[in-house]
């Protein structure tokens, strides 16, 4: 905590705060900040704010007390196909969430997201601030992915893939791409990028005029799926591998994203 000019504690950023307590990413809180949710003694917050233990903190009409930093926890769940990656559903389909083991403060932040027709490995920490980093575009940290397609591929599709196409929000390409077995119009490929955007793998496919009709992750940064790891099941990181997420350098190259594991590879059908 820095001193102002005047020698008085000028505190800490508030959405910071929140994220170390486990309560969101930074992200999350922010967008919570910005819709009113929080209030800083008896005040709404706003987006910059420093709070100091001696502020009044509440969301959503929660007061929050900010207890001693826990350790942060790391889980590595293998996320089915048909979850949701929302803590609530409205339409009441089941969610990533519901396995998880109950936290006796704070909660599970999931890092970034799958869809619900997409598995694989998924990421949760209690550490809202390792989150950030984990997600924060410019970090770079590289997505894994096992795909099976449905189209005809050729090598002029896969270097326009490589190379980048324009997509809806801004130009987009794979890193890597690695044919990963099948025939015909069925094949798999592993492929790499390093950005979370939306449904992403699938949009670059589909600007190709190709249908992705399996989608798995299999990499997120340095950790990889354990084949141990079934679907539905989850597993606490190691202090090994908290310690590899934890280290990640601000700007990471990807040469720096170290596997930990052999990646899971699917049953090719």
């Amino acid at each position: 905590m820095k001193p102002d000019r005047n020698g008085a504690a000028s505190g800490e950023r508030l959405h910071k705060v929140l994220a170390r307590a486990g309560l969101g990413s930074r992200r999350q809180i922010e967008d919570w900040i910005r819709a009113g949710r929080v209030r800083v003694n008896d005040q709404q917050a706003v987006l910059g704010q420093s709070v100091t233990g001696a502020d009044r903190l509440v969301v959503d009409g929660q007061a929050v007390v900010l207890a001693a930093p826990a350790k942060a926890r790391l889980m590595l769940y293998h996320k089915p196909e048909g979850e949701v990656c929302t803590r609530r559903d409205p339409e009441g389909r089941p969610t990533v969430f519901d396995r998880l083991p109950p936290l006796p403060s704070g909660r599970w932040i999931s890092v970034g997201r799958l869809d619900i027709n997409s598995s694989g490995l998924l990421l949760l920490t209690t550490d809202g601030n390792l989150a950030h980093r984990l997600m924060h575009p410019g970090n770079h940290q590289e997505r894994e992915y096992a795909v099976r397609v449905r189209g005809q591929v050729d090598q002029a599709m896969l270097d326009r893939l490589r190379g980048g196409v324009e997509l809806e929000d801004g130009p987009a390409r794979f890193l890597t791409i690695t044919a990963a077995g099948g025939a015909g119009l069925n094949q798999w490929f592993h492929v790499i990028v390093d950005e979370g955007r939306n449904r992403l793998v699938r949009r670059l496919w589909a600007s190709q005029g190709i249908t992705v009709s399996r989608l798995l992750r299999v990499r997120y940064g340095p950790l990889a799926l354990p084949r141990a790891l079934a679907r539905g099941q989850w597993r606490e990181a190691t202090a090994q591998e908290l310690a590899a997420v934890s280290e990640t350098p601000a700007t990471p190259r990807r040469s720096a994203n170290r596997r930990l594991e052999t990646r899971a590879r699917p049953r090719l059908r």
